[in-house]
């Protein structure tokens, strides 16, 4: 049985959210902890992750009817759903679908959750260092995913995808490790490659990482869909948005 992708994929990060700033706050002072009131699934998007979303979503409005998404798969954090929400507001789509699925929730960080490096240094030495033999590829922290895991649920996720959309524009609108997870599955990339893009820097808030199905034309090829672009900026450089790519607040740095 042959597969059928979405004739458009778009993966985005949601915008800048009030996580993203109290952990960038956190790390300039350098405090172990970072102070949010809300749950991780609750934190909702900054003023500036407000702009930049409405940004999107009337870059989308611009675009020609056969080049705007006709489903949005999001995850059911606040800040990804808040995003979801203005994109589809703002791009005055009509007849667009929005799909809440748990699978493309932020990647769980069990016992880490809230801690700068400082805070784990300090007060999970042993998983630090764990952390830094294993790597973030595989390393699970007690409670948490490793990207392994993040891997796992997304290829539940994709079956559906070709399943009940194939030939379909889909946006998907989630996190930065599952915008990179789903690079890793669509581009086919081994443990390697991912990190390198990863070790490259943060997924930008409100990026775009826009794939196309091949045309009959382009003949066979190993791969699912072509890249068009990864992390595409122009919507918010058009709006003469700022540019943010702050960790979440419940996310350990890089090694």
């Amino acid at each position: 049985m042959q597969v059928q992708w979405p004739s458009l994929l778009w993966v985005v990060r949601h915008g800048q959210s009030a996580g993203n700033v109290a952990r960038d706050t956190a790390e300039a002072a350098g405090l172990p902890t970072i102070d949010l009131a809300w749950r991780d699934i609750d934190v909702p998007l900054s003023e500036l992750g407000v702009a930049q979303s409405i940004a999107l979503g009337e870059w989308f409005g611009r675009q020609a009817a056969d080049a705007q998404p006709q489903v949005i798969l999001c995850s059911p954090y606040v800040r990804a759903l808040q995003t979801a929400r203005l994109v589809a507001e703002h791009s005055r789509l009509e007849h667009v679908t929005l799909r809440v699925d748990e699978r493309l929730r932020e990647k769980e960080f069990g016992i880490l959750d809230r801690l700068t490096k400082l805070g784990i240094q300090r007060q999970h030495a042993q998983l630090h260092a764990q952390r830094a033999h294993v790597g973030k590829f595989y390393f699970r922290p007690p409670g948490g995913e490793s990207w392994c895991d993040v891997i796992l649920r997304l290829r539940s996720l994709q079956e559906m995808v070709t399943r009940e959309y194939g030939g379909q524009r889909v946006l998907v609108v989630a996190h930065q490790v599952i915008v990179n997870c789903v690079r890793y599955l669509v581009e086919q990339m081994d443990e390697q490659q991912i990190l390198d893009i990863d070790r490259q820097g943060d997924v930008p808030n409100c990026a775009v990482t826009i794939y196309r199905a091949h045309a009959p034309h382009e003949g066979r090829t190993d791969k699912a869909m072509r890249l068009v672009q990864a992390n595409f900026l122009a919507p918010l450089r058009d709006a003469q948005m700022p540019v943010t790519a702050e960790p979440d607040a419940a996310r350990a740095p890089k090694p």
